[in-house]
């Protein structure tokens, strides 16, 4: 097998791993992703994990490659909060929830973080399709959750202001009984907290 029948046959993962490689083309050489590095045809994005170097990155494009690099986990927190434009400008890294470990990688592609949360939470992420591919991206009000839950430091409206977030846009866009939804679900009396203090934020009553 040469590089050419090798890219016409993975050019269609843009992150592929070691075992998408097997499945392909059983009893595969890895030293040919050794010489292919080398050539500079394609990048170690971590251990087992590859892309082609040729190809366009673009946010989600990264999105895709967070949720493959550490599985089960979804877009959520800064990167959702940016997405969905509660937060008026682009993050460093790449940020994710996930039941597994609190986790980070420094790639070729940029930084991604994941945060742990409890398997229990891991839910209200719905799947955005790019390519014929589809990452797994958290829903406003589970984003907003996410962030409430795991940080503790927020106690007054001022902290949102210091954040920066965007009131008029989490209002046009924020279904506040789905949040109390989750939150119920949920059942932390320090997130019904911090959710109450969030609706002094946007000037929403309580319910």
């Amino acid at each position: 097998m040469n590089y050419r029948q090798f890219h016409d046959e993975m050019n269609a993962f843009p992150v592929f791993s070691i075992r998408e490689i097997e499945k392909h083309f059983p009893g595969f050489d890895s030293r040919r992703l050794v010489e292919w590095q080398e050539k500079g045809y394609i990048q170690k994005l971590r251990n087992r994990f590859y892309f082609f170097t040729g190809n366009s990155v673009n946010e989600r494009y990264l999105f895709f490659a967070a949720n493959e690099l550490y599985s089960p986990s979804y877009i959520s927190l800064e990167s959702a909060l940016s997405w969905y434009g509660f937060i008026p400008e682009g993050v460093f890294q790449v940020t994710s929830c996930s039941s597994r470990k609190t986790q980070s990688f420094d790639t070729p592609l940029g930084s991604f973080s994941y945060r742990h949360i409890q398997p229990a939470l891991f839910f209200g992420y719905h799947l955005e399709e790019w390519n014929n591919h589809h990452f797994a991206i958290a829903e406003p009000e589970k984003t907003v959750i996410d962030y409430l839950y795991l940080h503790h430091e927020i106690d007054e409206p001022d902290d949102f202001e210091s954040l920066r977030w965007n009131s008029t846009e989490m209002n046009n866009s924020l279904s506040m009984e789905k949040v109390d939804t989750y939150a119920s679900h949920i059942g932390s009396k320090a997130l019904v907290k911090r959710l109450t203090t969030l609706k002094e934020f946007l000037d929403v009553n309580p319910t």
